[in-house]
């Protein structure tokens, strides 16, 4: 026996803590409350940046993607917040959620996070 891929696949495996992040007996939104959470997150920054609120909106989307990761590391069934490997989900939620709260902060105008470095660049890369 080999321990290398098959090549064609026949089943795809579940993700680990893929199953009911609540008992099987309570309601079907309770069950899946850890990616309910992450999306109502998600919503009300979407609905701070249609409001016009960009910046905070922006912060909460990124905020529930980082709580989304955190989530998924600490809580051991977390419903279809599991999509791939734990390591897998944490990087992606923790990763776009982190790149997301930097370019709010970096926002123009009036940036709350600068990188002198970063204008630098730019202007390099425009003036020549």
């Amino acid at each position: 026996a080999t321990r290398r891929f098959p090549l064609f696949t026949r089943d795809t495996a579940r993700p680990e803590g893929g199953g009911r992040a609540a008992p099987g007996d309570a309601p079907a939104p309770a069950r899946q409350w850890p990616i309910l959470a992450v999306l109502l997150t998600v919503g009300l920054g979407l609905l701070l940046t249609a409001l016009d609120v960009f910046r905070v909106g922006l912060l909460v989307i990124g905020a529930a993607l980082v709580a989304g990761a955190v989530l998924r590391w600490v809580v051991p069934d977390v419903g279809m917040l599991a999509v791939r490997s734990r390591f897998t989900d944490i990087v992606t939620y923790g990763g776009l959620g982190l790149v997301i709260v930097l370019l709010a902060l970096m926002m123009q105008p009036d940036p709350l996070l600068r990188f002198p470095w970063l204008q630098d660049m730019l202007h390099f890369t425009v003036d020549s």
